[in-house]
C-alpha cells in the first residue's frame, strides 16, 4: 500500500485526483474526477500482488495508470456513434 501511494504522489492533474486502499491481498487505485460540472462515476482498478512486486514496478505501474485514464475518460461519453438507437431517434 506504501509504494502504491508513494507513486501516486508523483503524479498531479488539474482534473484528477488519485487514491488508493486496500482491498484483501491486493490494492484498489482509485481515480476521482474533481470538482465536476456534470457528476461522473470514480474509476477503480486493482494492483494484485504479482504487479507489486514486479521488478519494474513504477513502469509497470505507469503504464497501467496511463491505460486506465484512457478508460475512464472514454467511459465518460454520454453519446458515441455506436448508439445508434439513439442517433435515428435523435435523427442524428
Amino acid at each position: 500500500m506504501d509504494r502504491v501511494l508513494a507513486q501516486l504522489r508523483l503524479y498531479e492533474h488539474p482534473l484528477l485526483e488519485f487514491g488508493a486502499q486496500a482491498k484483501g491481498d491486493a490494492v484498489e487505485v482509485i481515480i476521482n474526477f474533481k470538482n465536476p460540472a456534470v457528476p461522473v462515476h470514480t474509476y477503480y482498478f486493482d494492483l494484485h500482488p504479482r504487479d507489486l512486486d514486479h521488478p519494474q514496478f513504477e513502469w509497470t505501474f505507469q503504464r497501467q495508470l496511463y491505460d486506465c485514464l484512457h478508460d475512464y475518460l472514454i467511459e465518460m461519453f454520454t453519446r458515441t456513434p455506436q448508439n445508434r438507437a439513439e442517433r435515428q431517434r435523435e435523427g442524428l
